[in-house]
């Protein structure tokens, strides 16, 4: 919370932008770069998992989302006890992986790939633990052939994610008999599955905005406002359903429910199975004679793996992704460089205060996306 105080504060330090020909110049104030909290930061961390999916793990090939989610009566299992979100993430992938293993009869041993979120907030907020997840729409074989499955029943992926989920809460003596036989009596089980979605196996755009869509923050700003009385009022997205379309709460409650869904640390949110998994990708590409990179030869036109994470890491990489635009290029048109980073606090306090006093000469404020020297 502390940190995301300082996020996008220009107090905590900055980097300076120039433009080489006009010697125009701008500062880049720093992130806080904390998960789960920061809507900011988290688009940043989203936009890169997206090229990340794109460029290194996921194979040419068709994909589709599938959504898990389970009934109220277990959601608070998971709120106290945040172990248990990796076991319903591999609950996912199990049943991920034995219906589309069952649905290709002709070849044995056909294994997907699956890219897993854990997501745990509801439009306004409350605890809902669910998944979601990137799945190939097919596997591949024990020879390493594509086997395309094109369809899976949803009814029956939530009669066996219902099973298995049930399986082993019980095995963690959290449910008694009694409660999984009411389980079961349900007409309405609260489990569902949802594979409705999918992208083509030619739609990199796609592809890369529904990775985007899986890592996205529980809190959106623009859906969030104050009234008269200092209370928050959050609006539900922009769609047809059930329900009020916006809530009232008290800000110290609003904060409650927000850091409700920090992951702990060290806890994982993303998980790679079946064939998306690093060992299986190694696999893949020693089948296929690609050399582990360490650096790009002078006579290759393409980047290496360690180059390409760096140009994903960029900051003007991410802000070209997220906002369309291109940072690095002055209104003259000449390209702008970084000159260097500002932290200590005498310089920094100094900088802002001639920025300051020059701004209020002049007829309108720099824009806010970035301070203009």
């Amino acid at each position: 919370m502390h940190a995301y105080q300082g996020c996008g504060d220009y107090e905590g330090g900055f980097a300076r932008v120039v433009c080489e020909d006009c010697r125009a110049e701008f500062l880049v104030a720093f992130s806080c770069s904390r998960r789960g909290f920061c809507p900011s930061c988290a688009a940043k961390r989203a936009a890169i998992f997206a090229v990340l999916l794109r460029e290194e793990i996921l194979e040419p090939v068709g994909h589709a989302q599938w959504v898990f989610t389970i009934p109220k009566m277990l959601r608070p299992y998971f709120l106290h006890r945040r172990e248990l979100l990796g076991k319903l993430s591999r609950a996912s992938w199990e049943t991920v992986h034995e219906l589309i293993a069952a649905a290709q009869t002709e070849r044995a041993g056909v294994r997907p790939g699956m890219v897993s979120v854990v997501q745990t907030a509801t439009d306004l907020l409350g605890w809902s633990p669910h998944v979601h997840a990137l799945v190939s729409r097919g596997g591949w074989d024990r020879e390493g052939s594509w086997v395309p499955v094109p369809y899976v029943d949803a009814r029956a992926a939530e009669l066996l994610f219902r099973h298995k989920v049930i399986a082993f809460l019980r095995d963690e003596e959290l449910l008694s008999e009694e409660r999984i036989e009411l389980l079961l009596s349900w007409q309405n089980s609260g489990f569902s599955v949802h594979n409705s979605v999918s992208v083509g196996s030619d739609d990199a755009a796609g592809t890369e905005r529904l990775a985007r869509y899986l890592l996205r923050p529980p809190l959106s700003l623009e859906r969030m406002s104050w009234d008269a009385e200092g209370s928050v009022l959050y609006r539900r997205k922009a769609r047809g359903g059930f329900g009020a379309s916006q809530a009232t709460f008290d800000a110290m409650d609003f904060l409650a429910r927000l850091l409700m869904h920090i992951p702990q640390p060290k806890l994982h949110t993303v998980r790679y199975y079946g064939e998306y998994a690093s060992v299986a990708r190694a696999r893949r590409r020693a089948n296929r004679g690609e050399a582990k990179e360490t650096a790009s030869s002078p006579l290759t036109l393409s980047p290496s793996t360690t180059e390409r994470r760096r140009l994903r890491r960029a900051w003007a990489q991410m802000i070209r992704r997220i906002y369309d635009v291109e940072p690095l290029t002055c209104r003259c048109g000449a390209k702008m460089r970084i000159l260097a980073f500002i932290l200590d606090p005498k310089v920094v306090t100094k900088i802002l205060r001639h920025i300051a006093n020059r701004a209020s000469t002049r007829e309108r404020a720099p824009p806010s996306s970035a301070l203009a020297w």
